[in-house]
């Protein structure tokens, strides 16, 4: 009688080079496991292959990697035991029939991107108020900067410190981003869907790279949640003054935030980030909060020594009347890629990235170390970690 795991085909369809190590690394630890792969390049849309990946590719495997190329239908992969997605989200996949018509557990790369995305989530806001672009063109035109405006407004510069994060969906990678945040001096408070009144329900029982995140749910000085307007409205009034945005896309998240919601945040000239999907933005909401405040901001005059009288960092109170959100980091958008002519281009004091702060070296790593931590749960019979929700949509 033979003992042992049983053989397994893992197919693995990625726009990156064969990784070659990494391959190497799972024939060693599991040698029962076929290794094919197949490079797909990608257009511009986002998830749209350059060209179709051939059926019968997909009908011997037992396991499959994937950016977004599934099997046309079931009847393609009757062999196929698990799905892991190179991706922390699956919206974009969510019409295949392998999502509707199936059981084949779906898995998430959830939980790699938090390092690299809190550190684009640190430079973009530093970056925004410290003005860094005033000091990038100053070294452009070799000049000190004895400018007064310019010194008008490092002047204003406000730290971090005493600022409260709001995280909007305190997942992988709200997690590490508040506690990025809390070594800053910042206070964070964290939304979600479902309630977290217990230790137990606060940790994070996903990939969680080691020396990051908030595996307990430590960080957070309160936790809201809820899934209707009177929720989201109640903890977006809690006197934020940086808005993460990090729910997944799903029918409910769906222009999550409009034109309330900006009025709330404006109580405190928010600073929003989003690093989640465009669509949970009402984007033309946002330009028209951010040129409320660009507008006011820019009529008003300057101090005698430089300083605006009104600063875009200032601390405001709750009980003005300035208008309008401080800036914002985008690195998302509804469409992707953005249209040359779309007016998010040129909202003032906001940031746009083509959906690159989840990238970096550790990327492909990271997202087979989930699957081999799966594997071995596998064979150990125990519950994977990642597993998409269908009903949820994550």
């Amino acid at each position: 009688m033979g003992g042992g795991p049983k053989p397994e085909h893992l197919l693995v369809i990625l726009p990156f080079n064969e990784p070659t190590k990494i391959f190497e690394r799972i024939r060693r630890k599991y040698p029962y496991v076929k290794i094919t792969f197949h490079r797909l390049l990608f257009t511009e849309t986002p998830w749209q292959g350059r060209e179709s990946v051939p059926p019968e590719i997909f009908h011997d495997a037992t396991l499959l990697i994937t950016l977004s190329a599934l099997p046309p239908t079931p009847q393609d992969c009757p062999k196929l035991e698990l799905i892991h997605f190179t991706s922390a989200g699956t919206n974009h996949v969510a019409n295949s029939p392998i999502y509707t018509d199936t059981t084949i557990p779906l898995t998430t790369s959830s939980g790699i991107h938090g390092p690299q995305i809190a550190e684009w989530v640190l430079l973009t806001t530093l970056a925004s108020s410290h003005y860094y672009a005033l000091l990038e063109s100053w070294q452009r035109k070799h000049s000190w900067g004895k400018d007064q405006r310019g010194f008008g407004l490092l002047r204003n510069v406000n730290d971090r410190v005493g600022q409260r994060l709001g995280v909007l969906g305190y997942g992988s990678i709200g997690r590490q981003v508040g506690r990025v945040a809390k070594a800053m001096g910042m206070d964070v408070i964290a939304y979600t869907a479902s309630p977290r009144n217990t230790p137990e329900s606060k940790k994070d029982h996903g990939f969680i790279v080691p020396g990051t995140g908030d595996p307990n749910g430590e960080f957070p000085s309160a936790w809201y949640s809820g899934t209707d307007k009177a929720d989201l409205h109640h903890f977006l009034g809690q006197d934020i003054d940086h808005l993460l945005v990090s729910v997944p896309l799903t029918k409910q998240t769906m222009h999550l935030l409009g034109k309330e919601e900006m009025e709330i945040l404006s109580k405190r000239n928010a600073f929003i980030t989003n690093i989640s999907r465009g669509q949970i933005i009402d984007q033309p909401a946002l330009i028209a909060a951010l040129r409320a405040f660009d507008d006011h901001v820019s009529s008003k005059d300057l101090h005698a020594d430089g300083s605006f009288a009104i600063a875009p960092e200032a601390d405001i109170k709750a009980d003005t009347s300035f208008p309008g959100l401080r800036g914002a980091a985008l690195d998302v958008a509804d469409p992707e890629p953005l249209p040359p002519d779309d007016p998010l281009w040129d909202a003032p004091n906001c940031i746009i990235t083509p959906h690159i702060s989840g990238q970096g070296s550790a990327y492909v790593d990271r997202c087979f170390q989930i699957l081999e931590v799966n594997l071995d749960r596998r064979e150990q019979g125990e519950k994977l970690i990642n597993v998409v929700d269908r009903s949820k949509g994550y």
